[in-house]
């Protein structure tokens, strides 16, 4: 069977299930995108990773696994989507440590979130894109819209609402106050308020 290579669209609350995210991933070579379900503490991992400009303070768990593989000279070479059953995919890590391959069984979240952090090439079978991928209506169309199946088509209206309140709080603030608020963010481990600040502070760059 044949692979397709993957790469992170983005990730969005789900409304549809409690506490849970979405994380879209897009078929590098069509139109296809392929929407996971993920939990609230991966997707924070993800999207750490994605940031690069913001550290936590203490290493989170795919942090320190990436921290232990690099002591002992392990490397994490792709991950790979390899299976699909009853709405939940399956994944592998291919490892190597001195010229000799490992594949590790994996949850598909930790698995990205460790690619992430190896700059690893993430893959799936286009039998899976087939089953379970989806084409966004409109090429334009933004990312935070996904299969009616497990994802709500469109961005909270409370969040867009709060977003807005804050994008207007902080551009009142000097750069120095913002900077302070963003250690304090990164801190309390409140990355999505830290992302928020380091967009207001890039502004003014």
């Amino acid at each position: 069977m044949s692979l397709a290579r993957l790469s992170i669209k983005g990730i969005s609350y789900s409304q549809t299930q409690n506490g849970a995210y979405a994380l879209l991933l897009s078929d590098m070579d069509s139109d296809r995108q392929l929407p996971i379900v993920i939990g609230a503490f991966e997707a924070q991992s993800i999207a750490i990773a994605l940031e690069k400009e913001i550290k936590p303070p203490r290493p989170l768990t795919h942090d320190l696994f990436k921290t232990f593989s690099d002591r002992f000279k392990i490397t994490v070479k792709q991950v790979i989507i390899h299976k699909l059953v009853d709405g939940i995919f399956y994944s592998s890590l291919v490892c190597e440590r001195d010229g000799i391959e490992e594949t590790i069984d994996a949850r598909t979240s930790d698995a990205i979130a460790l690619a992430l952090r190896f700059d690893a090439p993430i893959f799936t079978y286009k039998n899976i894109l087939d089953k379970a991928g989806i084409y966004l209506k409109d090429k334009g169309e933004s990312t935070d819209i996904y299969d009616s199946r497990n994802i709500e088509a469109t961005e909270q209206k409370e969040s867009t609402e709060e977003t807005t309140t804050l994008k207007s709080e902080f551009s009142q603030m000097t750069t120095k106050k913002l900077n302070e608020l963003l250690d304090k963010a990164v801190t309390d481990e409140d990355y999505e308020r830290a992302a928020k600040i380091r967009d207001e502070i890039s502004k003014r760059s």
